[in-house]
């Protein structure tokens, strides 16, 4: 019996020392509205906003799939203010000194409707060069390799000297 329990304490031990030394998956690092612009403020850098609704399927598997990547969230959190916006929200928001309010007719919050220009697909991808430049969205739900280039066009500042499809022509995936 002594040895059994010997035996199930150095298992546990050597369970516990293997589990520490796992690297910890990153995550992106979701910011409200409020505090990406406090930070956007004191060091700018492009914003991604994702905007989705709760009962979107696809939203749900692009937070699992795609944004849980490890080297999707370690671009993100290096390169961008990330966003996690519900399109539905009938809370108030404030963007850029603009406030947006629910829009009861549509079920929609009108932050939403200008992030996405009126067309309202779940889930987008909203991608900032700046706070007060105009949003580019991109719909529908995207794997890591399709979300890489957009990413990598507004991340590394390649929409300052040329358009999306010239950056394409030399544009090597790295995912």
């Amino acid at each position: 019996m002594q040895k059994v329990m010997v035996f199930f304490i150095c298992a546990m031990m050597v369970l516990v020392l293997a589990s520490s030394l796992v690297p910890k998956k990153e995550k992106v690092q979701w910011l409200s509205i409020a505090e990406m612009q406090t930070a956007y403020s004191k060091n700018p850098k492009p914003i991604l906003v994702d905007v989705y609704t709760d009962w979107c399927g696809w939203c749900k598997v692009m937070d699992k799939e795609t944004y849980n990547n490890s080297k999707v969230a370690a671009y993100i959190n290096e390169k961008y203010y990330a966003v996690k916006f519900d399109a539905e929200s009938k809370d108030a928001a404030e963007w850029n000194g603009k406030k947006y309010g629910y829009n009861a007719q549509n079920k929609v919050n009108e932050l939403a409707v200008f992030l996405l220009y009126g067309q309202m697909s779940y889930p987008s991808t909203v991608f900032l060069s700046a706070i007060d430049a105009k949003p580019a969205p991109l719909p529908g739900f995207l794997k890591p390799k399709e979300l890489e280039p957009p990413l990598k066009f507004f991340g590394d500042g390649a929409f300052k000297t040329k358009n999306f499809p010239d950056f394409m022509k030399g544009f090597t995936a790295s995912w």
